[in-house]
C-alpha cells in the first residue's frame, strides 16, 4: 500500500476522487434508504407531521467482534469523518479509480459483510466507508505506521502481522507450494504447508468466515520485503476452506513478479473473474460446501 519511501504519494487530487466521493455519499443515501423496512417507509409518508418516528436498529454482523449497534438512519460519524478526509486531503490511494471500481461493485453489491484487508493506509477509511455496517478488518506489519494511521482514524480495527518470509524466497516457496500438503483445504491453523500462516493473525481473523479479502500488503518492492508470498496463499485457503458461498479476493500489484504468479497459482487462473490495471479479482467458492472439488478448476 506505501511506495518504495514508505510513504504515500502526495499529488494535486484528480478530478475522478471528487466523482468517486460523491459515489460514496450515494452509496450511503442508497444503504440507508434501503435498510428501512417498508412498512416504516409506508408509516412515515402518511403519518402525522409532528410525530416523531423511533431510529430503526442496523442488524448485528454475523461473527462481527466487538459487537456494535448505532440506528440506520442517521450518518454515522465515522463515515461523515472519511468523508471530510478525502475532501480536504491531497494524500490520494495508490489504487487508480478504475481499480477501486472493481472492488466498489462487489461491495456494493455484498456490504454489509466481513471485509479482510492485508495492508493499512490513507485508503483504509475508503474500504471501511464502502463496507458500511459490516466489519472491515486491516492488517499491517508495521507496528509504528499502525500508530500512526490509528491516531488519525481510530476507528479503524487492525492488528499487526509479522511475516518471516522474504521476497527472496518466493522461488523455493512456489515449488513448496506446487507439494501435495499444499492442494489440502482446511484451517490455516492446521495446514501442513510452508505457504500457510499458521499462527501469524488473531483467532478472531481465523475464525470469520470473510466475504471479501484484499492483499495488498505486505510490502513487496525489492528483495528484502516479506512479500506477498504467504498472504495470498493463506487468503486463497481461507476462502476455499469457509462452510458454503464464495469470496471475493483481490491482489493488487499484479505487474510484479511474485504477486502475478502466486495469484494465478494459488487463486487459479479458473477462478479469475476481472482484471483492471494492476489489479485482480477473484471469486473462490466453498471446497467444504462440495467434497471433491479440485484445488484449482480442472
Amino acid at each position: 500500500m506505501r511506495n518504495k519511501t514508505g510513504k504515500y504519494n502526495i499529488t494535486s487530487k484528480p478530478i475522478l476522487l471528487t466523482i468517486f466521493i460523491v459515489l460514496v455519499f450515494l452509496l450511503v443515501i442508497f444503504l440507508r434508504s434501503s435498510s428501512l423496512p417498508q412498512s416504516h417507509q409506508i408509516s412515515s409518508v402518511t403519518s402525522d407531521v409532528n410525530t416523531q418516528t423511533k431510529p430503526i436498529s442496523c442488524p448485528p454482523i454475523e461473527n462481527q467482534l466487538p459487537a456494535t449497534s448505532h440506528t440506520c438512519n442517521k450518518l454515522p460519524t465515522a463515515t461523515a469523518e472519511t468523508l471530510v478526509h478525502y475532501v480536504t486531503s491531497n494524500i490520494t490511494p495508490q489504487q487508480t479509480y478504475k481499480e477501486i471500481s472493481v472492488s466498489l461493485r462487489v461491495l456494493t453489491k455484498k456490504s454489509p459483510c466481513n471485509f479482510l484487508v492485508f495492508g493499512l493506509g490513507y485508503d483504509s477509511p475508503m474500504w471501511a466507508t464502502l463496507n458500511q455496517g459490516g466489519r472491515t478488518v486491516f492488517l499491517e506489519e508495521d507496528k509504528s505506521w499502525i500508530q500512526q494511521i490509528q491516531g488519525k482514524f481510530p476507528n479503524l480495527e487492525s492488528y499487526h502481522v509479522v511475516y518471516d518470509t522474504k521476497v527472496t524466497h518466493s522461488s523455493d516457496l512456489m515449488e513448496i507450494g506446487k507439494q501435495g500438503q499444499c492442494k489440502r483445504v482446511g484451517d490455516p491453523r492446521e495446514s501442513e504447508c510452508e505457504l500457510s500462516m499458521k499462527r501469524n493473525l488473531p483467532d478472531e481473523v481465523y475464525d470469520v468466515e470473510w466475504d471479501a479479502i484484499m492483499v495488498d500488503a505486505p510490502t513487496g518492492y525489492h528483495d528484502e520485503a516479506p512479500g506477498r508470498m504467504k498472504a495470498i496463499y493463506t487468503a486463497g485457503l481461507m476462502a476455499r476452506n469457509r462452510e458454503e458461498g464464495e469470496t471475493n479476493v483481490f491482489v493488487h500489484d499484479i505487474n510484479r513478479v511474485v504477486e502475478d504468479q502466486f495469484s494465478k497459482t494459488f487463486l487459479c487462473e479458473g477462478y479469475l473473474s476481472e482484471e483492471e490495471g494492476r489489479l485482480r479479482h477473484f471469486i473462490i467458492p466453498s471446497h467444504r460446501a462440495r467434497s471433491g472439488r479440485p484445488f484449482c478448476p480442472l
